[in-house]
């Protein structure tokens, strides 16, 4: 019998999207025809200029260690982007470190800030890895349930029915993952006194906020005065709206003490983020050419949006869904397909896997199995083929139930 492992590691799960990406990609390397909408990642190339940039890097000889907490030009680069989508606001370039990966930044913010019996709020349903990072701290991750009349959003009233007096913090992901809902300016508000009344970090996962289906970004934390970010860190990247999720290069940014603290920590595990790709990413964020790149992506996934929500109210008026905002997912109900042996969506998703070889992501992953999660972070034809056979599952549970 193998030696137990850490405690560190004993609430530790796998990730789910990832484990269902990879069997997508097993089936397709099997010669099985799979359409995979699991995968939270653009279907874009990487744009030219910062692509460039990174090649010309490492044809510079840029392939030692960069900079711990990120090169100054990156660093000035993301204030730069940060400022402009806040109106301009005051952003300090030392106050940002550059890390692997958004996923790393909120891990540093999470691991610095808390520890044991701590107890740290996030609004469900969530990502993955919000509750896995937080066991990772020795703190005790708390969900709470969004309210379905109000697109998964949590209030103040939720929160404050969920806190404690050992509640250190909380997570908010705007636009989120897995539903696509945005919160709005007031919103954010309201959650941002709530928080500094009660003495709770915001750790605000911003990595979506230029995939925004309103006029100009989503609304963040940084359009609110500076009294209410006393305890906030804000965390965004190139993944996302830039097309470059396997360049690995996310960024936090949060009150001085705090940034030397996730410095310290960051300079004993990665020892700063990729330094070819930094320079990348200081190009997709200062690059004119880049920001009409994005702003052609930001179209075709707003395009596909309203495919997706057509569809559905036009053929599939019974199902529930959260009206997607922002991001690039589509969250939709099936428990109430039919009204005996409700579906879930672990057996909704391996239903169509199985009869009709679509990958998408059961609610459990996210913490509510009565929901399914869609990527439209692919081609309109893929996306046009995989919704006839979702439709055509939901039709036919639905016929059993009629029947």
């Amino acid at each position: 019998m193998p030696d137990p492992l850490s405690l560190n590691v004993q609430h530790l799960k796998a990730s789910e999207t990832v484990a269902i990406s990879n069997e997508a990609k097993r089936r397709k390397a099997a010669g099985e025809d799979v359409l995979d909408l699991g995968v939270g990642e653009p279907d874009f190339d990487t744009p030219a200029p910062a692509a460039q940039a990174g090649i010309q890097a490492i044809q510079r000889g840029m392939t030692r260690y960069p900079p711990n907490v990120g090169l100054a030009e990156l660093r000035a680069g993301i204030a730069q982007q940060l400022s402009a989508m806040s109106g301009g606001r005051a952003v300090n370039p030392d106050n940002i470190i550059v890390s692997s990966g958004s996923k790393q930044s909120i891990f540093n913010a999470c691991f610095s800030l808390f520890g044991p019996k701590d107890r740290v709020l996030i609004p469900s349903p969530a990502w993955v890895s919000y509750p896995q990072i937080v066991h990772l701290t020795r703190a005790e991750p708390v969900l709470v349930p969004g309210d379905p009349d109000w697109g998964l959003k949590v209030s103040v009233r939720d929160l404050d029915r969920a806190s404690h007096k050992l509640t250190r913090g909380i997570i908010l992901c705007s636009p989120c993952n897995p539903t696509g809902a945005v919160y709005t300016l007031a919103e954010l508000k309201a959650i941002a006194e709530w928080a500094k009344k009660n003495d709770i970090w915001i750790i605000s996962d911003e990595i979506y906020r230029r995939i925004n289906y309103g006029p100009g970004p989503a609304p963040s934390l940084l359009d609110l005065p500076d009294e209410l970010l006393e305890r906030t860190v804000i965390i965004y990247g190139a993944s996302k709206a830039y097309a470059m999720t396997g360049w690995r290069i996310g960024a936090a940014l949060a009150p001085p003490h705090l940034t030397k603290a996730m410095a310290a920590l960051q300079s004993h595990t990665t020892t700063g983020a990729n330094h070819p790709a930094q320079w990348a990413a200081a190009a997709a964020f200062t690059d004119e050419r880049v920001d009409a790149e994005v702003s052609r992506m930001v179209a075709a996934f707003r395009r596909r949006r309203d495919y997706l929500v057509d569809r559905f109210r036009s053929e599939a008026p019974g199902i529930e869904f959260v009206e997607p905002h922002g991001a690039f997912y589509f969250f939709f109900r099936v428990d109430g397909i039919r009204d005996t042996d409700p579906v879930t969506g672990q057996s909704f998703c391996e239903q169509l896997m199985k009869q009709e070889g679509v990958a998408l992501v059961p609610g459990a992953a996210f913490a509510d199995d009565r929901w399914v999660r869609l990527s439209y972070a692919v081609s309109d034809a893929e996306l046009e083929r995989a919704l006839e056979k979702v439709l055509r599952l939901i039709h036919r549970l639905a016929s059993a139930r009629a029947a």
